[in-house]
């Protein structure tokens, strides 16, 4: 028999950890390879984490509601074949040899220096640098003592935050190679704006709603997006006059012949999707010493649900037609409302296009989806009064666009210039220029 362990896997491109949201077994419970063995949330997806062994689950390492990081232990199955008396065998060694030298103090070295040093995850080094805590002062509550964020955010809460100083020497040498990873990640002042939010009073009639995994997850990225890339925003008005004509003229024949709607929102796609090919640049991304500029054409298009905001993506999209990408639209809103999204169809975007128009917005600042150069947001179309070419006032059908942009990678100049193409695109679709097949 061996002892195989099962670690969190990477559920979408730059996701960095995910939560246990609900173990589908128990110790002891028989598995076959590729069955399904926990839920597990990211700001992503939710997704199964099948097994990759066939044996008995023998521990549960991480708990329901435990936030672990890409490659962090969850369990640890039992297999046929395979020795593991010697691996068990060596780590016991160890302790005995250290204790030869310092029976009281050494015992307590390796659970906190050596084997919590190599745990400490990147979330936890960052949250502790954040609020300078000394992790040699903070007791685990993880495996093996392992210290989690939860032990952390306890401690934030608490307000009584340990202090490098009182720590002794042994513990000190662990903090230098916590430094380097931590140095790489961004000024953390926001993180820090965020705390007193735990001492906010309660009085009678308030309801406190507990904040889940997902939710903590998207918070994350949306505070990681904002602070590590400097945002600037830019706005379009467009008539779409034409396009609204020749999709009304169309949507109630294409539903009967496809089964499914034909939406603005496909045009507005399909729109993007064409500009991006001929504007390069805003299909980029930051990454440190240099921008890397993106080869396929992969649209996130953000899907909301009552609790949680989903960016499925339409791989390709340049080279489908306006039908293909209202099908893909129509299955991907499917899978997010009924729970069968998987980590597949997140990976991959490179922009995004937020539908902001169907709950009536007319104009909006979005959030950069991290590590992307660029978002658009597609406002509502209003019919509104406006000066023609000949001086004469029409009532049109007129939609702002809204595009927030990482100014590390972009420039007004070419964002601009995307706009106006994204517009003249728009304001030229009508019965006569576009097919939709």
């Amino acid at each position: 028999m061996g002892i195989e362990n099962m670690k969190m896997p990477q559920l979408g491109e730059s996701v960095t950890e995910g939560t246990i949201s609900k173990w589908l077994v128990s110790p002891g419970d028989t598995v076959n390879k590729y069955d399904p063995i926990a839920e597990v949330q990211t700001d992503k997806v939710n997704a199964e984490v099948p097994s990759s062994f066939t044996g008995t689950i023998k521990e549960l390492i991480a708990e329901e509601g435990d936030t672990l990081e890409v490659g962090e232990i969850i369990c640890s199955i039992e297999i046929e074949g395979g020795g593991t008396a010697p691996a068990e065998e060596a780590p016991k060694e160890e302790p005995k040899e250290e204790a030869k030298g310092s029976a009281p103090a050494k015992p307590k070295a390796p659970t906190r220096d050596s084997g919590n040093k190599a745990r400490y995850s990147p979330a936890v080094l960052k949250l502790s640098q954040e609020h300078d805590i000394d992790l040699n002062q903070v007791e685990g509550t993880g495996n093996g003592g392992r210290i989690t964020r939860k032990d952390l955010k306890k401690i934030i809460e608490s307000g009584s935050i340990p202090k490098a100083g009182d720590a002794p020497a042994p513990k000190n040498e662990a903090q230098a190679p916590q430094q380097a990873p931590v140095k790489e990640s961004a000024p953390v002042q926001p993180a820090k704006q965020q705390a007193p939010a735990a001492n906010v009073p309660v009085v009678p009639g308030d309801i406190e709603i507990p904040v889940s995994g997902i939710r903590k997850a998207i918070a994350s990225n949306m505070v990681r997006s904002k602070h590590e890339a400097p945002h600037a925003w830019t706005m379009m008005e467009v008539d779409v006059t034409n396009l609204v004509d020749y999709r009304n003229s169309l949507k109630t024949e294409f539903k009967q012949r496809e089964g499914f709607n034909l939406t603005f929102f496909a045009f507005f796609v399909k729109a993007v999707a064409q500009a991006l090919k001929e504007y390069p640049q805003i299909n980029s991304m930051w990454a440190g010493d240099k921008i890397v500029q993106k080869k396929d054409i992969n649209l996130s298009i953000a899907v909301a649900t009552d609790d949680a905001l989903y960016v499925p993506v339409i791989k390709n999209a340049d080279e489908k037609t306006i039908k293909g990408i209202a099908r893909e639209i129509t299955e991907l809103a499917g899978k997010v409302r009924s729970g069968k999204l998987t980590s597949q169809d997140m990976q991959g975007g490179t922009f995004t296009v937020n539908n902001t128009g169907s709950f009536g917005s007319v104009q909006s600042m979005g959030i950069i989806n991290y590590p992307q150069a660029a978002i658009l947001q597609v406002e509502s179309i209003v019919k509104r009064p406006v000066v023609m070419n000949n001086g004469m006032i029409a009532v049109r059908d007129m939609v702002n666009l809204c595009m927030s942009l990482d100014h590390r990678v972009l420039d007004g100049l070419v964002c601009g210039r995307f706009l106006q193409r994204v517009k003249e695109i728009l304001e030229n679709t009508s019965k006569e220029n576009t097919s939709v097949y």
